[in-house]
């Protein structure tokens, strides 16, 4: 990666060639994006002697009703802006609810006891374990939409549309089944939803691997077999593989070319309107009308917006034609992808339709590697450089249910230590940010649930987190059982937040300013509006402290309204108490002396 230096105020503003004019409501929002990523099933788990590979009775699990206005109030006051609430969808699960109509799913089908929500069963319904009365989970979810609205926030849900559970079947509308009406005696058929090995039966990969399954058999029954979810064509999939789902078709052939109508470029460029009239007398294949169906049906419970598992698997056309619909019913709607290949980003923009794309593989890996100390901190700014084309429709985070727990033994190993970057990943840019449920009370996800590994909080078993349970304590809300440290943590979080939040504005821009002496472990950030100023700095060295003097240009020393000689800064984050300007012929001069691992947010004060 080439070195850049940001040298301009408007440097990190640029977005992609026919993206800004063509901003939905969600891009031309002045609040800042703040999403809180709630794994809804372990939220208001009070289970304090788990054990792994726990089923619902022994390790219980949190409900709907958990996630009370008092949650929803707290996530207002730190800044969250949006919940998404992770694992809704109805989806594969060993728990019996036969009593309700539902069988429980095939141990060789289901990762976990509780099951991957990656593993959708039934896309028009909610996840029986989620509800107090499972015969009514759907108006229970309802009421807990209802009452995230009424905290003043919006909801995000999860469609997962690259693959679904082997055994998808929808109680709620057996009628939109996929594969109901597939011609399985062929590999592919343009309005197949699955991809077929015709005349060969499925070969289970759990049998022997009890580690991984203790309840499998390997005797699953699927004749003939389907594509596993990650595009594992054979019949008998790897234990490695995807193997609980089964790879969706979208008009896709088996050697790679499209059996659907292309996007011109003049319509890729286009309005919202202008989509939906090129795709309205398309004929679309069958796997399309499906999802956009499914997408509105859960518009019409209230749901604000979806977080797309997976979408580079999928056609970008697919979601021009998705999209498109969406915003035309929902022009607010926002729409975030898991995506993790930049070379596709302008595209999925653009043709796509997409708010924000996941800024995991270039900022949350830059970020990653100047924590533990395989990168300089100038690394930093040469990542958002790189990033200028798409910066404003990147979602920034340091954890999410895919990735390490700060705090845990396989990243940073403390929650302390993720300050830095977290600083820099709220305060760098104007991008949305998101927060990880636990995360902001350092919870490091250490213990063994059973399916994969610690490190991770579990998204396939019945579990506990604990540091978020001493915060929620009982469903008061009140952190009273959290350790010194544990609220030490949250009052970061809560005073980043509120920093983060004072970001906004579709004007303003961020320069990466100058700091000397020289140090590869410092990076200073100014944030303008117009004479609205914030600049924030980390050290991210874990043992050497740093006097330092950071430079501001005369333009936004001049631009802020600021008064050389010497202009008092408040600090935000409470973590140094340095505030001073102090004028000189080029410029501004913030001096400063950062302790190890600290970072400091100012603004001026009135």
């Amino acid at each position: 990666m080439k070195k850049l230096i940001l040298a301009a105020v408007g440097a990190l503003t640029i977005v992609c060639s026919g993206c800004k004019e063509n901003e939905t409501p969600v891009q031309k929002r002045q609040e800042r994006i703040i999403i809180y990523q709630i794994f809804t099933r372990l939220f208001g788990n009070t289970c304090t002697s788990p054990v792994p590979w726990g089923t619902i009775d022994e390790n219980g699990v949190g409900k709907f009703a958990d996630i009370s206005t008092t949650v929803l109030d707290s996530l207002k006051a730190m800044g969250i802006t949006h919940v998404w609430y992770t694992g809704v969808p109805h989806h594969a699960s060993l728990t019996d609810y036969s009593s309700f109509g539902i069988e429980p799913d095939d141990a060789d089908a289901v990762k976990g006891r509780a099951g991957s929500p990656y593993a959708v069963r039934d896309y028009y319904n909610v996840d029986p374990d989620l509800a107090v009365d499972p015969s009514k989970r759907l108006e229970e979810f309802e009421s807990l939409v209802e009452r995230t609205h009424q905290s003043g926030l919006k909801v995000i849900i999860d469609i997962v549309p690259n693959h679904v559970a082997r055994r998808y079947h929808s109680i709620s509308h057996p009628e939109t089944d996929f594969g109901a009406n597939d011609d399985t005696s062929v590999e592919y058929a343009r309005n197949n939803n699955f991809y077929y090995v015709p005349a060969t039966p499925y070969v289970s990969p759990t049998a022997g691997n009890l580690a991984q399954t203790p309840d499998g058999d390997g005797q699953f029954d699927e004749m003939p077999a389907k594509w596993t979810g990650n595009g594992a064509r054979s019949a008998s999939p790897s234990i490695d593989d995807w193997y609980e789902t089964v790879k969706i078709n979208y008009g896709v052939r088996p050697d790679g070319t499209k059996d659907f109508d292309e996007v011109p470029a003049d319509v890729a460029d286009s309005t919202i309107a202008a989509m939906c009239d090129f795709w309205k007398d398309k004929d679309v294949p069958d796997s399309w009308k499906k999802f956009r169906d499914i997408a509105l049906f859960w518009l019409s419970k209230g749901v604000d917006g979806f977080r797309y598992d997976m979408a580079e698997m999928v056609p970008v056309k697919f979601w021009s034609y998705m999209n498109s619909a969406i915003k035309q019913a929902r022009p607010d709607a926002l729409l975030m992808a898991e995506i993790y290949n930049p070379a596709v980003y302008e595209d999925y923009i653009r043709t796509g339709k997409m708010d924000y794309l996941y800024d995991k593989v270039q900022l949350y890996d830059t970020l990653r590697a100047v924590t533990v100390g395989r990168a300089d901190a100038s690394s930093i700014g040469q990542t958002l450089k790189a990033e200028e084309p798409y910066r404003n429709h990147l979602l920034h985070f340091m954890e999410n249910h895919d990735e390490q727990r700060i705090a845990s033994g396989g990243f940073a190993g403390n929650a302390r230590k993720g300050f830095p970057a977290m600083v820099v990943s709220a305060m760098a840019t104007t991008s949305p940010l998101m927060i990880y449920f636990g995360q902001e009370v350092g919870e490091a996800a250490s213990c063994d649930a059973g399916f994969g590994k610690s490190t991770r909080t579990t998204i396939f078993d019945y579990y506990p987190v604990p540091a978020l349970q001493r915060w929620y304590n009982s469903g008061k809300c009140d952190g009273a059982l959290l350790t010194d440290e544990e609220k030490f943590v949250r009052r970061f979080y809560v005073q980043l937040l509120k920093a983060a939040s004072l970001c906004t504005g579709t004007n303003r821009k961020v320069v990466e300013l100058s700091v000397k002496p020289d140090t590869t472990d410092v990076v200073a950030f100014a944030s303008v509006d117009g004479p609205d100023l914030i600049v924030a700095t980390s050290n991210f060295s874990d043992s050497v402290e740093y006097k330092v003097k950071i430079l501001l240009p005369d333009t936004i020393v001049r631009n802020s309204l600021l008064t050389y000689g010497y202009t008092k800064l408040d600090e935000l984050l409470y973590e140094i108490n340095e505030p001073a300007i102090l004028g000189n012929p080029d410029g501004g001069t913030i001096s400063v002396t950062l302790k190890p691992g600290k970072s400091a947010v100012w603004k001026p004060m009135k």
